[in-house]
């Protein structure tokens, strides 16, 4: 049997503006939304990924064994009762669990805007292929989350990818953070080597 409280969480797929071809971009849906349900749980020490419950301030989540979703990737998950969004690690993994079924952590679920007793949530799911795909634009949210405690990150898009030098590339993102009544909307620019995939410089700012 699973171990921890049975709970899941919802996703949601949003456009994405992004480089295509350093200066060209395009706005696309990544994939389509997945309507299913959430509940959550207070994880536990072990996880079938190896992966801390505390993982990206407790922004984490499991999913069936069999799911389409992989440990350690994020996840998007809105609430359509309200708007609320969250971005969730992938750190286990339920047996049973459909496709359409998720178990968030504590603290995501009640980022969702929604009270524990609730218990099952309805939601949308919809994986982040964005961020898998974009490398720097994950390691810039690892550390906006650490930069900026006590927020949650509801969204991030890529801004723009270009290629200063032979030897340097720029890319920039957004990502939106929210807690309680208060909104932040933080901008991350990191330059590149992309031969040796060494960083010249990065900066946070809000914009």
């Amino acid at each position: 049997m699973y171990q921890y409280t049975q709970y899941p969480y919802l996703y949601y797929p949003k456009s994405t503006a992004r480089a295509n071809e350093f200066n060209y971009f395009e706005t696309y849906n990544r994939q389509q939304v997945i309507h299913g349900q959430a509940t959550w749980t207070t994880g536990g020490q072990v996880t079938k990924c190896g992966i801390p419950w505390s993982t990206n301030n407790y922004m984490t989540v499991a999913v069936g064994e069999n799911s389409p979703y992989h440990c350690g990737e994020a996840l998007k998950v809105r609430n359509p009762a309200n708007g609320r969004e969250v971005i969730a690690t992938i750190v286990d993994e339920v047996r049973g669990f459909p496709n359409n079924r998720i178990n968030l952590h504590r603290r995501a679920f009640e980022t969702l805007g929604v009270n524990l007793d609730q218990g099952n949530l309805n939601v949308e799911i919809i994986p982040s292929p964005d961020l898998e795909e974009e490398r720097w634009g994950k390691y810039l949210l690892e550390l906006v989350q650490t930069a900026y405690r006590g927020f949650d990150v509801s969204d991030y898009r890529a801004v723009s990818k270009t290629e200063i030098s032979a030897n340097r590339i720029k890319e920039t993102f957004d990502y939106e953070l929210h807690r309680a009544q208060e909104e932040l909307k933080i901008r991350g620019n990191v330059v590149y080597n992309p031969e040796t995939d060494r960083v010249i410089s990065l900066n946070l700012a809000e914009v």
